[in-house]
C-alpha cells in the first residue's frame, strides 16, 4: 500500500493525518506547537517527528520500527507556520528529508494548506484569525499570493494575541484613568489568576496565554462593555483590511471570488460582522464562508497532488 502523509504545524499544535492513495484517512496524531519561529527549530521539529511516529504505529506496518520504508510512504506536505521566511524554508524542508522516509516531499505555509482544503487547486482566498493572522489566495493563474502573518511583535493584527494584548491595554488603560471602566479588568484578573491588573506586569506570558483571552472580548462585548465591542469590531476592519489586500492584488474587487476564514477569533459574531462589513466596502461581492474542513486535509490533499507531477514539476 501507498502511504502519503499530512502535516499542519502551527503555534499552538501540530496535526498530522496518514492516507493512503485511495482518498482514506487511515490515522491521526497531534502534539505541541512546531512554528519555528516561535518555539525554535529543535522543539518544532521534535513535535512533528512524534506526531509523525505516532500516526506511523498505527498502521501496524513494520511496528518494530518507528518509521516507514520510503518506498511505502510516497510524499508528506507539511504546512508550517513561519516558513514563507527563506532561512526557516531551506533548514526545515532539509529537516523533513532527512527525517521524514517519504519519496517527495513539500513545505509549504500553514495558510497555504488551508486554503489548499478549501478550494484545492482552485482560485480563492483564505483568512486565519488564531493565535497570529495571515491571509493566502491563490488567483487565476494558480500563483499563491499572502499578506500579514509577519510575527507579533510588528504585525498579526485582528488574531488571537492582538485582541489579548489590546484587551490587557484596555484593562491597564482605565485603571490609570486614562480610558473607560471596562468588564475586561476583573475578566482578565480572574483567568490569570491575578489580584490586580497591575500585577500583569510581573506573569511571565507566552503567545498562547495573551492569545486565550480573546474570547473573553467577545464575551464581554455580548454584555454591552464598549470597551470589548470597539476591539472586536478593530479586529474584523483589520482581518477586512488583510484580506481586501490579496483582494486587489489578484485583480477580484468586482468579482465573486471565494473567502473562507479560519481561526478561534472568527468563533466571535462581532468580529464575523465587522469583517463582512468592512470586507463589502472593498469587494461588494466577495463570497465569505467559515472553512469546513481542518487544515491537516489540505496539506494530505497536497501529498497526495505531489505523486502525481512529475519530478521537476513545479507544485503551486
Amino acid at each position: 500500500m501507498a502511504y502519503f502523509l499530512g502535516i499542519d504545524g502551527g503555534g499552538t499544535r501540530t496535526s498530522v493525518w496518514l492516507g493512503d492513495g485511495e482518498g482514506r484517512v487511515l490515522a491521526r496524531a497531534e502534539t505541541g506547537p512546531s512554528n519555528p519561529v516561535k518555539v525554535g527549530f529543535a522543539a518544532a521539529q521534535r513535535e512533528i517527528l512524534r506526531a509523525f511516529r505516532a500516526c506511523w504505529r498505527q498502521t501496524g506496518v513494520t511496528a518494530t520500527s518507528q518509521a516507514p520504508h520510503p518506498k511505502l510512504l510516497r510524499a508528506a506536505c507539511a504546512g508550517i507556520a513561519g516558513v514563507d521566511r527563506p532561512k526557516v524554508y531551506d533548514r526545515l524542508l532539509s529537516w523533513m528529508r532527512g527525517h521524514i522516509p517519504a519519496r517527495r516531499h513539500l513545505l509549504r505555509s500553514d495558510a497555504a494548506i488551508a486554503l489548499a482544503a478549501a478550494v484545492q487547486d482552485g482560485p480563492g482566498i483564505i483568512v486565519i484569525a488564531g493565535t497570529g493572522s495571515i491571509a493566502c489566495a491563490r488567483d487565476d493563474q494558480g500563483k499563491l499570493l499572502r499578506a500579514g502573518g509577519w510575527g507579533t511583535l510588528f504585525d498579526d493584527r485582528g488574531s488571537g494575541y492582538d485582541l489579548g494584548r489590546k484587551a490587557v491595554a484596555a484593562a491597564l488603560e482605565a485603571f490609570d484613568g486614562r480610558g473607560p471602566a471596562t468588564l475586561l479588568t476583573e475578566r482578565i484578573c480572574r483567568r490569570l489568576e491575578l489580584v490586580d491588573i497591575p500585577d500583569i506586569v510581573f506573569k511571565q506570558l507566552e503567545l498562547q496565554h495573551v492569545a486565550v483571552l480573546a474570547p473573553l472580548v467577545e464575551d464581554a462585548a455580548r454584555e454591552g462593555d464598549l470597551v470589548a465591542c470597539h476591539l472586536c469590531d478593530a479586529a474584523g476592519r483589520d482581518l477586512a483590511q488583510l484580506t481586501g489586500a490579496l483582494l486587489k492584488r489578484a485583480g477580484w474587487q468586482h468579482r465573486s471570488p471565494p473567502v473562507f476564514t479560519s481561526g478561534g477569533v472568527f468563533r466571535s459574531h462581532r468580529v464575523r460582522q465587522s469583517f463582512a462589513r468592512h470586507l463589502r466596502r472593498i469587494a461588494p461581492q466577495a463570497r465569505i464562508e467559515p472553512l469546513e474542513r481542518p487544515a491537516v486535509e489540505g496539506a494530505l490533499w497536497l501529498a497526495r497532488s505531489l505523486d502525481r507531477k512529475k519530478p521537476g514539476q513545479k507544485s503551486n
